[in-house]
């Protein structure tokens, strides 16, 4: 299991829209974490930095 270490600030993405698809980021030295900004508390979901890279790769080129 991949996690953060705990020190990661949270961001919160330009492009949540209010209130509404709200999403968080943290970025380790070795793992990504995302979590719902509305809801912190319900968990989080982390992923190697190398999987979060090819991610937001795949992303940009769709």
């Amino acid at each position: 299991m991949i996690q953060l270490d705990g020190t990661a600030p949270w961001h919160k993405s330009s492009h949540s829209a209010g209130d509404v698809n709200c999403v968080e980021v943290a970025l380790g030295t070795d793992a990504v974490g995302l979590r719902d900004s509305k809801a912190p508390e319900a968990g989080q979901f982390s992923v190697s930095a190398d999987s979060f890279r090819a991610l937001v790769r795949a992303l940009k080129n769709t």
